[in-house]
């Protein structure tokens, strides 16, 4: 999830340099289909991307449940606590009402409970 600039609502352009920096740093490796190879495009994104503007606290917190619990849902991790490059950590330490074990017992339907 981000914030843009105040006046700013370019998402393609900032998604497609995002895109461009990434995939031009990252080495290459990763499987692609034909088709991918074909467009000259790498296998590390999806080819569409969906914007999506937060309405409440309760919009945001339900996002950022979905982002934390993404990792164990497609099976890199058991816990979303294993998960060392998520933000997840981040509302942990800094009270944003995450708890360690927030995800103890929980599923993709369910997660945890906030504080």
């Amino acid at each position: 999830m981000w914030t843009l600039p105040w006046g700013d609502a370019d998402f393609p352009l900032r998604w497609r340099l995002i895109k461009t920096w990434f995939s031009r740093n990252l080495p290459l490796g990763e499987h692609r289909r034909a088709s991918r190879v074909n467009k000259g495009e790498r296998g590390i994104w999806q080819r569409r991307y969906w914007e999506h503007l937060i309405r409440d606290e309760i919009d945001f917190a339900r996002h950022v449940d979905y982002i934390h619990w993404n990792p164990v849902k497609h099976g890199y991790v058991a816990r979303v606590v294993d998960w060392p490059y998520s933000t997840f950590h981040r509302f942990v330490r800094d009270g944003g009402g995450l708890t360690k074990d927030w995800d103890d017992g929980g599923d993709d339907a369910s997660f945890g409970e906030r504080q």
